[in-house]
């Protein structure tokens, strides 16, 4: 049994725990602001083992994403140069100065691109904030974005059900690595 294999079996019994909405929605704001694990790790499980509550866990997991998002807003504004270090130490500083381009040309649009993508969204949400972007577009790109994303998500995994699980838990591997690469393309590609 490979790593991601276990990882998925150990998630999916956490996705059934009483207290799993309270962890996804801890999950889902941390992610958005300042932690590198996207939400979609608890969301797809839990809505494969849960599907009558799926679209209940995407709209939690996007209000809290946004909530989430607004404390890396907040971030940006009064703590930029606190921040900085940290981002440059986690090699996000390419990514950094690419959102605050973008921002510049297109903004609203760069949001919610950023809400939607493997982007790491936190990133976004600090430069937004450092760049002063005008607060209810921020807010609205965002649910747009993160909800689109988090109700795709879990939509097709409640859709395929607990008849999915057996292909997924088969697949997992394969996901998860391919999932690995598809990131480090998007960074490398977003570095050069």
């Amino acid at each position: 049994m490979g790593v991601f294999t276990r990882l998925y079996d150990a998630v999916l019994r956490w996705a059934r725990h009483r207290r799993a909405p309270w962890f996804l929605g801890a999950l889902s704001f941390a992610e958005s602001s300042f932690f590198p694990i996207p939400p979609d790790v608890m969301l797809a499980p839990m809505s494969v083992a849960r599907p009558d509550r799926a679209l209940h866990l995407a709209g939690l997991t996007t209000l809290t994403s946004v909530a989430g998002g607004l404390l890396g807003y907040l971030i940006g504004v009064v703590g930029l140069e606190l921040v900085m270090p940290v981002i440059v130490d986690s090699g996000h500083a390419g990514a950094y100065e690419m959102a605050r381009s973008w921002f510049v040309d297109w903004g609203f649009w760069v949001v919610l691109v950023a809400g939607f993508s493997p982007i790491p969204y936190k990133i976004f949400t600090i430069a937004a904030g450092a760049m002063a972007i005008a607060w209810l577009p921020f807010v609205l790109a965002s649910l747009l974005g993160r909800g689109a994303r988090f109700y795709l998500v879990a939509s097709v995994l409640a859709w395929g059900g607990p008849r999915a699980e057996p292909w997924l838990r088969r697949y997992m591997e394969r996901i998860g690595w391919l999932t690995v690469l598809a990131l480090v393309v998007v960074v490398l590609a977003v570095s050069l």
